[in-house]
C-alpha cells in the first residue's frame, strides 16, 4: 500500500477531515522527508492494531537537519523582532483551534486516552502558544548601577541557539507546544524527536507550524522507532551545534542524558519522573478531595507525571473517603478512545500493564485489600486494566517507592501531620503534591515543607500556561511555561561600559 493508500485509509476509517494533518515522513528546512524501504508502525493502544507506518529517519539525514537548524538560526534570530515572533505563534495557535477535533482524534488513536481527555489536551497545548505569543514581545533585561561612577552595566536576553526537545508519548502535543513555544518566542530553532508511539501529533503540529509562518529550518521533527532513539538522543547530547537540549521522560532516561551531554556543556531542562503524595487531613471538605482524586489519580488511566501516586487518608475520615471514592471509580467507563462514552481508556503497552500487575500484587502481599477493580481487562483489549482502588496498604508496599503509572489508587492511613509530612517527603522524587485541608495556618505550613516543585491546596488540578512547571531532585529541574518558561532557553550577557 502507497503513502497516500495509507494516509486516506486513516482519514476515512478515524474521519479526519483536514487530511493534510496526517503526515508519515520527517518535517526537515520545511520539507518532508518519506522513505517508504525504512518505516516503523504506529499502533493503536486500544486495539493493539497497526494504524499506518511511519519513516524511521535515518541518523545522516537527521545530521543533516541540525545543521540546517543552525544555518536558520543565525538568520532566524537576526531577522525576526519578538513582536513578529509572537504573531507566528498567535497564528499556531488559532490554526490549532481550527483543527481541535482532529488534533484530538489523531492524540486517541495513537495514544489511547479518551477523545475528551484529546480534546483537553490540544486545549491546553495550544494555550502555551497563546501565552508565549504575548511572553515573546517582553523579553526584558537590565541596567544595573555600577560600583565605579564612570561605569554603566547593560544586560540582554539572547537566543541560547539551536534547541533539541525529547518528548513522551503521554502528552504527544502538549510536551512539544511547551517546549516549542518558549524556544520560538526567545528565538531559538529547534529540531524534535518525538516519542515513537506518537509520531502523528507531531507530524500534525509541523503542518500548521509551516503554515503558521515558521520560517525554513526553525522546526525539523525527526520520527524515529525505538532502537533509533537512543542513538538520536545521544547525537543530540552530543552534537556542538545544539545548545540545548529539554527532555520530558523518565528519570533513568535523565540521567544517561545528562552525562551524555557532559562533553558539550549544554544547558538542559528536565521534567522527570514523580511520586506525588496526596493528603486528606482529617479537616478536609472530603467530597472536594474525592472529586479531586477522581482527576489527579485517574486522568489518562493514571499516565501522567504528576498523577497522584500515594494516597494518604487520615484515619478519622479515611472510611468516609474510601467509600465515596470507590462510589465515585465505580460510575466511571473503562473503553475505546474514540467511543464517545469512554471516560478511561488503555494503558501505552504491555510493559506499563504488567507494572501496574506487579504493584497491585505487591502490595496484597503485604496486607492490602481489593476495594475496587484489580484485573487486567483483556475482554476490551490487549492493553487495559481496571481502574483500581487498594485499601489498607502497608507503608512499605512498593508503590511508596516507585511511580505506577497507571490505575492504581493505594490508600494509607496517617493519624498526624507529623507522620504525614515524613511519609510524603520520604522520597527522591520531588515533582508534584497535594493536600486538602480547611486550616489556613496548615496550608501556608504544609505548603512550605512539602518537597515538590509544584504543590495543588485543596485541588487535583495544576496545569495551565501560566504556571512554572517542573520539580526538584530526582524529578528534574529547569520550569516550562509561565513568565519564567523563556528564561531557560536565553543566556545573559552582559555588556560593561567605561568612560562615561
Amino acid at each position: 500500500m502507497s503513502t497516500q493508500q495509507q494516509i486516506l485509509k486513516f482519514a476515512q476509517k478515524f474521519n479526519i477531515k483536514n487530511t493534510k494533518l496526517i503526515q508519515t515522513g520527517a518535517f526537515i528546512n520545511n520539507e518532508w522527508y518519506n522513505n517508504t524501504e525504512e518505516v516503523f508502525s504506529v499502533e493503536d493502544p486500544g486495539t493493539g492494531e497497526n494504524v499506518i507506518n511511519v519513516t524511521n529517519t535515518p541518523i545522516s539525514v537527521i545530521e543533516q537537519g541540525i545543521k540546517d537548524a543552525d544555518v536558520a538560526f543565525k538568520k532566524f534570530s537576526k531577522e525576526y523582532s519578538g513582536r513578529q515572533r509572537g504573531r507566528i505563534l498567535r497564528k499556531f495557535y488559532d490554526l490549532m483551534m481550527e483543527n481541535a477535533d482532529d488534533l484530538a482524534i489523531i492524540c486517541t488513536v495513537e495514544n489511547g486516552k479518551s477523545l475528551a481527555d484529546s480534546k483537553g489536551e490540544v486545549g491546553y497545548a495550544s494555550s502555551f502558544f497563546e501565552w508565549f505569543a504575548e511572553e515573546a514581545p517582553r523579553i526584558y533585561s537590565d541596567n544595573i548601577p555600577s560600583a565605579a561612577i564612570d561605569k554603566r552595566i547593560i544586560t540582554s536576553k539572547q537566543p541560547i541557539g539551536v534547541v533539541g526537545i525529547l518528548t513522551p508519548w503521554n502528552f504527544p502535543i502538549a510536551m512539544i507546544t511547551r517546549k516549542l513555544g518558549a524556544a520560538f518566542a526567545a528565538g531559538c530553532t529547534t529540531v524534535i524527536k518525538p516519542a515513537t508511539e506518537t509520531p502523528l501529533s507531531a507530524l500534525a503540529l509541523a503542518v500548521l507550524a509551516e503554515e503558521a509562518g515558521f520560517p525554513k529550518g526553525a522546526l525539523s521533527i525527526f520520527p524515529v522507532d525505538q532502537k533509533r532513539t537512543i542513538e538520536v538522543g545521544k547525537l543530540f547530547c552530543e552534537s556542538p551545534i545544539i545548545k540545548k537540549i529539554s527532555f520530558t521522560g523518565s528519570t533513568g532516561v535523565g540521567k544517561l542524558l545528562m552525562s551524555q551531554s557532559a562533553s558539550t556543556l549544554k544547558k538542559l531542562s528536565f521534567e522527570l519522573g514523580g511520586n506525588s503524595p496526596f493528603i486528606v487531613f482529617e479537616d478536609a471538605d472530603i467530597d472536594v478531595a474525592v472529586a479531586a482524586a477522581v482527576g489527579c489519580k485517574l486522568r489518562q488511566s493514571g499516565q501522567t507525571c504528576i498523577c497522584a501516586n500515594r494516597l494518604y487518608i487520615h484515619e478519622a475520615v479515611y472510611d468516609e473517603f474510601a467509600s465515596k471514592f470507590t462510589e465515585a471509580v465505580s460510575k466511571l467507563t473503562l473503553g475505546y478512545g474514540l467511543d464517545p462514552n469512554t471516560t478511561h481508556g488503555p494503558l501505552i503497552h504491555e510493559r506499563a500493564v504488567e507494572k501496574v500487575e506487579h504493584h497491585i500484587a505487591d502490595a496484597i502481599e503485604k496486607g492490602a485489600k481489593v476495594l475496587y477493580g484489580g484485573k487486567r481487562r483483556t475482554d476490551i483489549g490487549p492493553y487495559f486494566h481496571d481502574l483500581t482502588i487498594l485499601g489498607d496498604v502497608s507503608q512499605d508496599a512498593l508503590v511508596n517507592k516507585e511511580e505506577t503509572f497507571g490505575p492504581l489508587a493505594p490508600l494509607i492511613k496517617f493519624s498526624s501531620e507529623e507522620e504525614v509530612m515524613r511519609l510524603a517527603n520520604d522520597t527522591e522524587y520531588g515533582l508534584a503534591g497535594y493536600f486538602f485541608s480547611k486550616d489556613y495556618a496548615r496550608i501556608f505550613r504544609v505548603g512550605e515543607n512539602l518537597h515538590c516543585g509544584m504543590i495543588g491546596a485543596n485541588t487535583g488540578a495544576l496545569g495551565e500556561a501560566s504556571l512554572p512547571f517542573g520539580g526538584i531532585g530526582w524529578s528534574g529541574f529547569g520550569r516550562e511555561g509561565s513568565k519564567y518558561g523563556i528564561d531557560d532557553y536565553t543566556v545573559i550577557k552582559s555588556l560593561v561600559i567605561a568612560g562615561i
